[in-house]
């Protein structure tokens, strides 16, 4: 990591980063690397993970910001080499690649999840049962171990829990894409 800033920082506005798109989780995972590094580095939009990939594997770009479950086969195949986790541990499916905090980036932070979401208006009753079957079976050993084995880390909670950290998201993005002056196509 601290080659791949030094290298940035000698070459401003040189080397590209490779994404799914503008505006995805992996862009903006980008210009928060870019502002907490002090970094010029390019974002190449693509439409979608695949033919990003396919232009990182190919030598056209030299980086890419991708999430681990599509990005660890060509890891582990070694057609790609994983420079960084994003999350603030160590990913389980990956635990020989440190993350980029750990690397001297103190505080970056990214992370790719998932949720289920409900229309407003849904009653509780029915929120509150969802929950509880999805929850369960996320405890399920079998489930655990397949997600883990593609890259995911499972977790539940209430729904006022996850009403709570997708707030704490939004304003956390919102704060990125002003700074970064975040455009969609």
């Amino acid at each position: 990591m601290s080659e791949l800033i030094a290298l940035a920082k000698a070459r401003p506005g040189t080397l590209n980063f490779a994404t799914a798109g503008n505006g995805t989780g992996s862009h903006l995972s980008g210009e928060l690397f870019k502002i907490m590094a002090g970094v010029d580095i390019v974002h190449v939009p693509y439409k979608g993970s695949p033919p990003a990939t396919n232009d990182l594997l190919g030598g056209h770009v030299p980086l890419m910001i991708d999430g681990l479950p599509s990005a660890l086969p060509f890891v582990r195949a070694g057609k790609s080499r994983a420079i960084g986790i994003t999350t603030a541990k160590r990913s389980p499916a990956a635990p020989d690649i440190p993350t980029i905090a750990e690397q001297g980036l103190a505080g970056y932070e990214s992370n790719g999840w998932n949720g289920l979401l409900a229309p407003a208006g849904t009653p509780k009753a029915i929120v509150e049962r969802i929950n509880r079957e999805v929850s369960a079976m996320l405890e399920r050993p079998d489930a655990r171990e397949r997600l883990a084995k593609l890259g995911y880390v499972p977790s539940g909670g209430s729904p006022e829990e996850f009403r709570t950290f997708i707030a704490s998201e939004k304003t956390k993005w919102a704060r990125v894409i002003e700074r970064a002056g975040v455009r969609l196509d």
